[in-house]
């Protein structure tokens, strides 16, 4: 039957709307939004009234209380910033610490009279305050009227009383905003929204209750109060220090921080969570999945950004991605370290760097590193896949562990390094040390690719012709051979490797590999033959641009004699083990009579290796070769790092806090080509921001001067760090210690 009306229309459906989505919002799901961001506020009434006012309004409320003034005392000189260890922040605000108590000052009109007199101190946070949600606490004087926050009156002096309030141990970390309600008979009237009001609440880790405490002063002053950080890198044999600046109170860096929660959309009421608060800035950190802070580049190529071997320190970075909105470039691991250590001791979770050399990136859920070689036994690069990093730098930080079994608190790994992802996103930990070290990888979070890092073997295949694959050596011993973090309250170097693994060959290792095995973890049982011969590669100091001699040393355990084809293969390598250019293969025959050594040398020339040298200048020497007479298989690597030229830095004598002193860096080209591009960084923990300098060309030979004013503002020891950087030449780094005096 036809419509009388019209007639219908067939026609095609419109295309889809182009562009991108639009942002979800929480309407006809929420009655409120949820509140995500730490900077976006809510206007709340100056009166609040009971009812409606009558036919002339509310009646005048001289006679009742009125607040005069309100003192935060949040100089840094003042009790609250000295006994919070806040005063180092260099913020105009109070910031305070949680579970611990605070003192305010309020003026009134008049004297207060307990009796009659009501008011309490209101704490706001977020766009949406609801008392349930700990973003809207109130905090009242009384005993028997108190909230989560309490709340006392410790002096009056005739108009003015000083009021404590002491933040529940487990509050919501971030910025709050303050007012003063006094209750009157019509109404609550409160102080209108001032800005020099706000105060920030911080983790506590002196305060036993907070989930981050820490029970030891001296960890406690390196993991929250030291600006100084050193982070390991180099080889395990040649370790190497790069000196870095946190920065953690510089003006600017606290509200930083708080950004990137609010740019990850984290809720304000899971901001008092440490797992939950570590777990998402580790993804936040990195740019891979959310626009986070940093971009990862290990291409060598830097042209739109920073080398992240230029880098001195993480001010500069999180000042640019706060005002920016974008993503710095560049990090690698150190970087991305280093930038998260200083969000974490901003917010008061105590935390250090941790660099773990021979570390192995698995990615497919096996314990293996496989280096497959031909049935000469000469390595396959076409099929070797797998690759160790030199080093790979990860943060600890410490907190409890509610989640899991007794005994898995303490400190965590996270890593903000974007490997793998986990739950969807690029990001890694907190996993329990603990729970490492003991095999029990089934915990959240990430337990198992940690573990993986330090545990892996790395073996040996022997491919045939035909494809088939026969595992032929197995090293045990090589992944997660040192596990590094600077000492506390030192200038030296703390081994921690006892803290993530039990001694190499020990009963409980076995025990520990035999639980993460049952949780899924594949490992090459193979119990293969030592083979007779033995190969040893020397330990070398380089310098960049010399030729050296690579000496080889075969020892032949066995009464008979032997006879070996070896290949010898050098590669120019990213520290990731990431091969860039093959530049050195030998084949010599080798005769060891029995119970012999025999050395071979090989002349390493520079001119080889200069052209496809990059950043940090390691060199990866292979050796392997088969037994003639049993078929067995030798096997030695060794990682030369070569040593860079250094900056000179030096700074003039008698500093004095606010007297203007001067540092000197000078550096000369030790090359016979010229430098080009060259960016010149230098800063310093309380006595310099950062600096930077560029030079366009540094020719061959010649030297340059770079003097700068500073002027102190903190008294105590200090380091001024400077770096070199250019294409040519990377990680060039000096130092200088400084002392100023009050």
């Amino acid at each position: 039957m036809s419509d009388q009306g019209g007639a219908a229309i067939s026609t095609l459906a419109p295309p889809a709307p182009s562009g991108p989505p639009p942002k979800m919002t929480n309407r006809g799901r929420t009655a409120v939004p949820l509140s995500s961001s730490n900077s976006e506020s809510t206007d709340i009434p100056e009166f609040e009234p009971f009812g409606l006012p009558g036919p002339r309004g509310f009646p005048p409320m001289t006679e009742y209380l009125d607040i005069m003034g309100v003192d935060m005392m949040r100089r840094p000189d003042e009790s609250n910033r000295m006994q919070h260890h806040t005063m180092l922040f260099n913020s105009d605000n109070l910031i305070v610490r949680r579970g611990q108590e605070f003192q305010v000052k309020i003026e009134f009109s008049r004297p207060y009279k307990p009796a009659s007199d009501k008011f309490a101190v209101e704490f706001v946070i977020g766009s949406s305050p609801q008392y349930s949600k700990g973003t809207y606490m109130p905090v009242f004087t009384t005993k028997e009227r108190q909230s989560s926050w309490e709340g006392r009156i410790t002096a009056t002096a005739d108009n003015t009383v000083t009021m404590g309030v002491t933040p529940a141990a487990n509050c919501i970390v971030g910025k709050y905003h303050m007012y003063i309600a006094v209750m009157t008979p019509f109404g609550i009237r409160r102080t209108r929204r001032d800005n020099s009001r706000d105060l920030y609440i911080l983790f506590n880790p002196w305060a036993s209750d907070d989930a981050v405490f820490l029970d030891d002063e001296t960890e406690r002053q390196e993991c929250v109060m030291t600006e100084m950080g050193i982070i390991y890198h180099g080889a395990n044999d040649d370790i190497a220090e790069r000196n870095w600046n946190y920065g953690q109170f510089n003006y600017g860096i606290l509200d930083a921080c708080l950004y990137i929660m609010d740019r990850a959309d984290m809720p304000i009421p899971n901001r008092g969570d440490p797992i939950r608060v570590t777990r998402k800035a580790s993804a936040q950190l990195n740019s891979r999945d959310d626009e986070g802070v940093l971009v990862g580049n290990w291409s060598g190529d830097y042209t739109y950004g920073v080398a992240p071997t230029s880098w001195t320190g993480s001010t500069d970075i999180l000042l640019t991605y706060a005002s920016s909105k974008m993503p710095v470039c560049y990090a690698q691991c150190w970087v991305y370290a280093a930038v998260f250590n200083t969000f974490l001791r901003c917010l008061g979770i105590p935390s250090r760097v941790v660099t773990n050399f021979f570390s192995a990136h698995d990615n497919d859920g096996n314990l293996r590193t496989d280096i497959i070689l031909d049935d000469n036994g000469r390595i396959d690069r076409n099929r070797t896949k797998d690759s160790v990093w030199n080093y790979h730098c990860w943060n600890e930080c410490y907190m409890s562990r509610p989640d899991l079994p007794t005994s898995f608190g303490g400190w965590q790994v996270v890593d903000a390094t974007p490997q793998e992802t986990s739950d969807g996103m690029y990001r890694c930990g907190p996993a329990s040390v603990q729970a490492i070290k003991h095999g029990q990888i089934c915990f959240p979070f990430d337990a198992a690719f940690v573990f993986a890092e330090v545990n892996s073997d790395v073996v040996f295949y022997s491919r045939s012709k035909d494809g088939a694959m026969e595992p032929v050596k197995v090293n045990r011993t090589h992944i997660g051979r040192t596990v590094l973090t600077k000492t506390p309250g030192g200038m030296t170097r703390r081994d921690i490797t006892d803290q993530y693994k039990f001694p190499e060959g020990s009963t409980e290792e076995r025990t520990v590999l035999e639980k993460a095995e049952e949780y899924g973890c594949q490992r090459e049982k193979s119990d293969l033959p030592v083979a007779d011969v033995d190969l040893v590669l020397p330990t070398l100091e380089v310098s960049v641009g010399d030729d050296f001699e690579l000496s080889l040393e075969f020892i032949n355990s066995s009464n008979q004699s032997r006879t070996m084809d070896a290949y010898i293969s050098g590669s120019v390598v990213y520290y990731t083990g990431v091969t860039r250019t093959e530049f050195l293969f030998r084949n010599p025959t080798v005769t060891i009579e029995p119970n012999q050594s025999v050395k071979e040398s090989v002349t390493v020339e520079s001119k080889k290796y200069m052209q496809s040298l990059v950043e940090q200048a390691n060199l990866h020497f292979i050796v392997t070769g088969k037994v003639k007479e049993t078929g067995q298989i030798v096997t030695a690597m060794k990682v030369v790092t070569l040593h860079n030229p250094k900056l000179t830095v030096t700074v003039s004598d008698g500093g004095k806090v606010n007297e203007e002193m001067t540092a000197t860096v000078e550096f000369t080209n030790p090359f016979t080509f010229s430098l080009e591009g060259v960016y010149i960084r230098m800063e310093g923990p309380g006595i310099m921001l950062p600096m930077t300098k560029y030079y366009s060309l540094i020719t061959g030979g010649s030297s340059l001067t770079w003097s700068e004013f500073f002027i102190p503002q903190r008294a105590g020891s200090s380091r001024l760090i400077a770096s070199l950087d250019c294409p040519a030449l990377r990680q060039v780094y000096g130092t200088a210690s400084v002392t100023i005096e009050p």
